[in-house]
């Protein structure tokens, strides 16, 4: 009896030290998210201004410097790592920060067989031929919202676009001029934008003409020299950024200054707004146009 009493006096405390580590256990359990958000990278710039609108900001992303010079707005966060060209990312980086998954664009897609030993790979398609654009933007939001377990967020940046473009929309007078939507290459080419492409897509939902109405690529864009414009009727929008010393060569050249709309002073400059975005980019352009035809329209 003696022994039974030692062996059970000494289970005891044995009995509560399991409890405890039991206890400590279910605490650290229930203090873990219930779904801890994905750690997210990508090389797309369209795909990185979505994840940041919908409040999944990337870890990482390709030529952050440059993201802010074409893209503008929503900026990525300081913590956002740069993986350099997005053509030839470093792969090294990317891997030391283990994202749990990489997201990409058809573009990029050769790179994929290298990306996949880092992280799955999500192949996220945006501009496509015979597609309706203004759907697909909403289809990628809802798609790269599930990806980042931000699906209700996703939603909410679709419903906000849709009331800030027809809100934009009855800030424009009943008649408007068609427009002409360029942006500069080098001195002497530009890339004009028509069917299939997102600047497109906000005059649709704008009720504004686009006065260019030849060939587009599959991004929505055509790119042509100063001579497919010197005749083209509409009102000229500029979208920046310009290539080095652009600006300044364009006061002397005969051709551009000839062109009808720059002639006639009616031209509007734009900031930079990236020409293949989603809904974020879509919002910035409608906007910064509606606030660039206001200000015309007091200054006259």
């Amino acid at each position: 009896m003696t022994s039974a009493r030692a062996q059970y006096a000494n289970a005891i405390p044995r009995r509560r030290l399991v409890g405890w580590v039991l206890l400590l256990i279910l605490g650290s359990l229930l203090a873990l998210p219930a779904h801890a958000a994905p750690r997210l990278a990508t090389l797309d710039w369209t795909l990185a201004e979505t994840l940041v609108a919908i409040g999944a900001p990337p870890v990482a992303a390709g030529q952050v410097d440059s993201y802010h010079a074409w893209v503008g707005e929503p900026r990525l966060p300081k913590q956002t790592a740069d993986l350099g060209l997005r053509t030839q990312p470093n792969l090294e980086r990317l891997a030391a920060l283990a994202p749990d998954r990489i997201l990409i664009s058809p573009m990029f897609a050769n790179l994929s067989p290298r990306l996949s030993r880092i992280a799955p790979v999500s192949n996220m398609a945006l501009y496509q031929p015979g597609d309706d654009t203004w759907q697909r933007l909403q289809t990628l939001t809802r798609e790269v919202g599930e990806l980042a377990g931000r699906d209700a967020a996703a939603e909410a940046l679709i419903n906000d676009t849709q009331d800030h473009l027809a809100r934009l929309r009855r800030r424009l007078p009943e008649e408007m001029s068609p427009l002409v939507i360029v942006q500069f290459m080098d001195e002497r080419h530009v890339r004009v934008f028509g069917a299939g492409g997102l600047y497109q897509a906000v005059l649709e939902q704008l009720g504004i003409d686009n006065a260019w109405q030849g060939d587009a690529n599959a991004w929505g864009f055509a790119l042509v020299g100063f001579e497919a414009l010197a005749r083209q009727e509409g009102r000229l929008v500029v979208v920046e950024p310009f290539p080095a010393g652009v600006r300044q060569r364009l006061a002397e050249s005969t051709l551009w200054q000839h062109q009808p709309s720059v002639r006639a002073g009616t031209s509007l400059t734009l900031p930079p707004v990236w020409s293949f975005g989603a809904l974020p980019s879509a919002q910035r352009f409608a906007e910064e146009l509606v606030t660039a035809l206001e200000e015309t329209v007091d200054a006259h």
